[in-house]
């Protein structure tokens, strides 16, 4: 499976990441969204939310597999949370 990879900031629009999920989750790719910072963290999670509710009849379930990377800045290792959105059956 394909992997499109986003990066969300502080300043992403919800909206606008959700639906570039749901776009590319019905082109059959997988995402891996990375986001450094809790504001990041939080627009992140408010965009999978959306997409939820954009993908929803569609019949897909959207799961989501959350874990850690450590990046390189200006010499300095920074954490970042990576989340994983891949679609699911949706449970009857």
């Amino acid at each position: 499976m394909e992997i499109m990879k986003l990066k969300v900031s502080a300043a992403s629009n919800p909206k606008s990441v959700a639906g570039s999920i749901v776009n590319n989750i019905r082109e059959g790719k997988e995402i891996e969204i990375v986001a450094m910072g809790p504001n990041a963290v939080n627009q992140t999670v408010k965009a999978v939310a959306i997409s939820r509710e954009y993908i929803n009849p569609d019949g897909i379930e959207l799961l989501c597999k959350i874990g850690f990377t450590h990046l390189e800045l200006d010499g300095e290792r920074k954490s970042a949370v990576v989340i994983n959105v891949f679609p699911g059956k949706k449970e009857q």
